[in-house]
C-alpha cells in the first residue's frame, strides 16, 4: 500500500543476439543464461518473452563477415533485419528495438569509419542512417543509435521522415560512458577495438554536465527517448536527466553488472533473486522508466511467483 517504487515486468526490455544460419543457440560463457540465436531462434524467443509479459526486446546483430565500413549493419538481408521480421512476424505485438552501431560490423570494432587511424564522426552519419532505415524497413518499431556519434539523431530522425517512417521512435544512447563494464558484451558481441579504445567519443565516467550537454544535443536533433548507460555506476546521471527532461528515460543494466551478481551467486555469497530486484528497482528510484536487463527473464518468473504467493 505505502510502497513508493514499483518494479514491473512491463518495465523491461531483454536483450538478444542474432547471428546468421538456422537452428542456431550457442551459451554465450560470459553471460550465462543469455544465447546467441538465428532468426528462426529468435522468434522462438520472442514468442517465449512475450508469454512472460516482458513487453519488448533489444536485438543486437553479428555478422557472417566484416569489412572497414560495416556494410553487414546496413544490409536488407543482414541478421538483424532477418531477426527483426521472423519475431515480428510471430509476435506483432511485441516492441522491438533494434542497435544501431557499426561495432559489431566492422573489421577494426570501432563505432565509426576509421580515417587515419581517428573515427571520423561525419563520415559515419550516413551509414548509421542507413542502417536504422534498414531496420524500421524491416519491422522495427524503435532503433536505438549507441555509437556516440555527434549529429546522428538529426542525420537518422532525417532519413527516416524522408522515406515515410516519420511514426519511427528513436531511442538515443545521449549518455554512454566509456565503462570498464562492458567487457561480457564485447566477448558476446565480438566487438572489441582492434587498436585505441572508444574514449575518444565515449564519456568520461568522471564527467556528469557533459552528459546532459550530450542529452540536450539529441533532444533538440529529435530523439524521443533517452538512455543511460550503464546504470548501476551512473544513477546520479539518471536522477538528473529524469529531473530536467519529461521525455521517456531508459537506464541499461549492463553486461559487467550482470556478470558481476551471477558469479557471486554462484559463488553462494548473494541471493541472486534478492539482490536483482533491489539493484532494479534503484534504478527505477533514480528515475528509468524503462530497464535494459539481461536478468530480464528471471526477474519475470520471479515477479510472477510473488504474485501468486
Amino acid at each position: 500500500m505505502f510502497l513508493e517504487t514499483g518494479l514491473h515486468v512491463s518495465d523491461l526490455v531483454y536483450p538478444l543476439f542474432a547471428v546468421p544460419g538456422k537452428g542456431v543457440k550457442q551459451e554465450i560463457p560470459s553471460l550465462p543464461g543469455n544465447y546467441h540465436l538465428s532468426s528462426d531462434q529468435l522468434a522462438r524467443e520472442a514468442e517465449a518473452r512475450a508469454k512472460l509479459g516482458i513487453p519488448a526486446v533489444l536485438v543486437f546483430g553479428l555478422p557472417s563477415d566484416k569489412d572497414e565500413r560495416g556494410s553487414g549493419a546496413y544490409d536488407k538481408q543482414g541478421v538483424v533485419q532477418s531477426a527483426v521480421r521472423e519475431m515480428k512476424q510471430a509476435v506483432p505485438e511485441l516492441v522491438v528495438i533494434t542497435d544501431v552501431c557499426l561495432c559489431q560490423y566492422t573489421d577494426h570494432g570501432h563505432c565509426g569509419v576509421v580515417v587515419d587511424g581517428s573515427v571520423d564522426n561525419d563520415k559515419t552519419l550516413e551509414l548509421l542512417a542507413r542502417t536504422a532505415l534498414s531496420h524500421a524497413k524491416a519491422g522495427a518499431d524503435i532503433v536505438a543509435p549507441s555509437d556516440m556519434m555527434d549529429g546522428r539523431v538529426a542525420a537518422i530522425r532525417g532519413e527516416l521522415d524522408a522515406n515515410g517512417f516519420q511514426e519511427a521512435i528513436i531511442m538515443s544512447y545521449a549518455a554512454k560512458y566509456a565503462s570498464a563494464f562492458y567487457g561480457p558484451f564485447r566477448e558476446a558481441a565480438e566487438s572489441t577495438p582492434s587498436f585505441g579504445d572508444r574514449c575518444s567519443y565515449q564519456l568520461d565516467p568522471a564527467n556528469v554536465r557533459q552528459a546532459m550537454l550530450e542529452v540536450e544535443q539529441d533532444v533538440r536533433e529529435g530523439a524521443d527517448m533517452i538512455l543511460i548507460k550503464p546504470a548501476l555506476a551512473y544513477l546520479d546521471v539518471i536522477h538528473r536527466v529524469r529531473e530536467r527532461y519529461d521525455l521517456p528515460v531508459a537506464a541499461y543494466n549492463v553486461s559487467g553488472e550482470y556478470a558481476m551478481v551471477k558469479a557471486a551467486s554462484r559463488m553462494g555469497w548473494l541471493d541472486e533473486s534478492a539482490c536483482v530486484r533491489e539493484l532494479l528497482t534503484a534504478i527505477k528510484r533514480a528515475g528509468a522508466d524503462i530497464i535494459i536487463t539481461y536478468h530480464a527473464k528471471e526477474v519475470a518468473g520471479w515477479l510472477r511467483s510473488s504474485r501468486e504467493t
